[in-house]
């Protein structure tokens, strides 16, 4: 697990002086070594965080055997051992580094096909002169990408990128990706926040060399939707929790001390319960609370460690210790980011470090396992009832009070954008009528860019339209991205065991009706999770990983809301109208508390514009 940077300059317009500065810019992600490599017009940085083989014969970039490929890369191939000894490589390390490159030098860019992990990889061939690039296939690495048509970079963090002054000269707002962050809270992939720049998408290659690049994908979701589903229910339980078994069996191989972010959902609980049947020792699990009893879910991962004898430490900490990460969001994720639950996670990861090196997460068992409420919207939206009276609800929902106000927007969705709809509304943030309204007129034109109508071997019901477009967006440009971030600011690695591609493209398949059974959504992962736990431990309504947004921008956080909602501010960035602004807030804080996540990405987007121009 590591930071990695460099780049391909066709013209030459990246000088070698500046590699190590961008070594530098990713060093809180590999706190443990660094390495340039620098030949003609390419270079490549890496900052190493060692988890396999410490030994510094491991570091990197590296150079393989026969002297004609060098790599420096980010994240971990779980299965290097066993690819060893399949392909009889003969290797002085014993990391997976080294495997990746001899195999790569043996049967070259199709060696992709072969790794299972997280993982954003850089080879250079000095041979052909060659650049290539692998993001792994669901996202969990970030990869962001500097291209021109002559000149590309690389990096783990947009803010290594401006380390390259050719780049930092050409800084410039990607306006339509300010509105996809009103819509959605995030910027949805290939795009960032800046013109130029992008995110180097999950399962994808790209060969760069004189001629230019070449970029295509080697892994594609939408491809492995079959025709028909899996509906014998003793049968998907057991092979999914075989495939959970081996997933976590996979990710517990490390050098470093380890343990398992554990908040007592479902999730956390079936990853952690796994690991700890597989480890004879106890485990170490982590879990933080709010003093503030209201906030305080702690008591729940409590009950769950107790029960599997694990080695549990619970962080209680208070709204100070919060807020004062509030001002880390905008330097951790180089863009502007709306999820709030960064804030906890940031909390738990910097203290987990404390302790280990390393750390499993349960996210991804929502978006497979139809874990979240708006699955329901996308049924009730598909009633055919609905869809002929729903130009009528609104205006009577809006009378009926804040709960019902908030709802009626659900119901006002554009026809080709009904899933990023769903979203949008479902967590508080801009619909498009409203951010329409709310931009200044020359953003107006601008139309987001989502890819919401893919087509399948399989018709699809709504949840699992919907569940779709979230393993697509959400979960590789929201999740992970809050995980990888919020862990590796604090130098710790953390794994995701049950976004496994093995697992993902068999949850793709299983009947919807073994997912949601009886008013149980996750069924058939709480089937297997009662295999291992009590199910009266999780009697109790699903709670996000979150704070106490809405009451804190009334309170604590309120002159952060005011400093960043001025009419200075909002007309000197130039991407709204100050006066909506102005009518928004007014409206927040006269008692429309849904409106608190709107308010909320307005602020992080200033901040965010504030904070660029320093």
């Amino acid at each position: 697990m590591c930071g990695i940077a460099g780049y391909y300059s066709v013209d030459n317009e990246f000088p070698s002086t500046e590699l190590p500065l961008m070594a530098q810019a990713i060093a809180h992600r590999g706190p443990d070594a660094e390495g340039v490599f620098h030949e003609n017009n390419v270079g490549l940085a890496h900052r190493r965080l060692s988890i396999l083989d410490l030994n510094p014969r491991s570091n990197q970039p590296m150079t393989s055997k026969d002297g004609n490929f060098v790599i420096c890369y980010n994240g971990e191939v779980y299965n290097f051992q066993e690819l060893a000894l399949k392909h009889q490589l003969v290797l002085k390390t014993h990391s997976d580094t080294e495997v990746i490159l001899e195999l790569f030098s043996k049967i070259g860019a199709a060696c992709v096909h072969e790794f299972n992990g997280m993982f954003a990889i850089a080879i250079y061939d000095k041979q052909k002169e060659a650049l290539h690039i692998f993001r792994d296939r669901i996202g969990i690495k970030p990869l962001y990408y500097f291209w021109d048509g002559s000149n590309f970079a690389f990096a783990s963090d947009i803010k290594a990128l401006f380390r390259l002054t050719f780049i930092s000269k050409q800084k410039t707002t990607d306006t339509t990706a300010v509105k996809e962050f009103l819509y959605l809270g995030y910027i949805p992939h290939p795009n960032t926040i800046y013109k130029n720049i992008f995110k180097f998408e999950a399962g994808h290659v790209a060969v760069i060399g004189p001629k230019g690049m070449s970029y295509s994908a080697y892994w594609k979701l939408s491809e492995h939707v079959k025709e028909t589903t899996i509906t014998d229910a003793n049968e998907a339980k057991k092979e999914l929790k075989s495939l959970i078994e081996a997933s976590v069996a996979r990710r517990l191989i490390s050098d470093v001390p380890f343990g398992t972010f554990l908040s007592g959902g479902t999730d956390s609980s079936v990853v952690t319960a796994v690991a700890q049947s597989l480890r004879a020792e106890k485990i170490n699990t982590f879990s933080i609370g709010f003093k503030e009893a209201k906030f305080n879910e702690a008591e729940h991962a409590k009950a769950v460690a107790a029960k599997l004898g694990t080695n549990h430490h619970e962080f209680i900490v208070s709204q100070k210790d919060a807020l004062d990460l509030f001002s880390e969001i905008i330097p951790t994720y180089d863009e502007p980011f709306a999820d709030c639950s960064s804030i906890p996670t940031m909390l738990v990861s910097r203290l987990a470090r404390q302790h280990v090196k390393m750390t499993l997460s349960g996210d991804g068992g929502d978006e497979q396992f139809l874990g979240y409420g708006f699955y329901n919207w996308a049924k009730r939206l598909n009633h055919p009832l609905v869809k002929s009276t729903r130009g009528i609800i609104p205006p009577i929902m809006n009378l009926m009070g804040q709960r019902f106000e908030r709802a009626a927007h659900l119901f006002s969705y554009p026809s080709q954008r009904k899933k990023s709809h769903i979203f949008s509304q479902e967590q508080y943030f801009f619909s498009l009528a409203e951010i329409s309204e709310l931009v200044r007129p020359e953003l107006k034109k601008e139309d987001i860019r989502l890819d919401e109508n893919i087509s399948l071997d399989r018709v699809l019901s709504p949840a699992e339209e919907q569940a779709f477009f979230d393993l697509t967006y959400y979960l590789p440009d929201d999740l992970l991205v809050k995980v990888d971030k919020a862990s590796m600011k604090y130098g710790l690695e953390a794994r995701t065991p049950l976004v496994d591609h093995t697992i993902l493209e068999y949850s793709l398949n299983i009947d919807e009706s073994l997912k949601i059974k009886n008013n149980c959504s996750k069924w058939l992962l709480k089937e297997v999770l009662y295999d291992y736990l009590p199910a009266d431990l999780f009697n109790r309504p699903k709670w996000g990983f979150g704070i106490p947004l809405n009451e804190w921008l009334k309170s604590d956080l309120r002159d952060l809301m005011e400093r960043y909602t001025t009419k200075e501010v909002i007309d000197a960035a130039g991407f709204v109208n100050y006066q909506k602004v102005k009518e928004l807030k007014a409206q927040y804080l006269g008692g429309k508390n849904y409106l608190y996540n709107r308010l909320w990405v307005i602020v992080l987007l200033h901040s965010w514009y504030v904070a660029d121009k320093v």
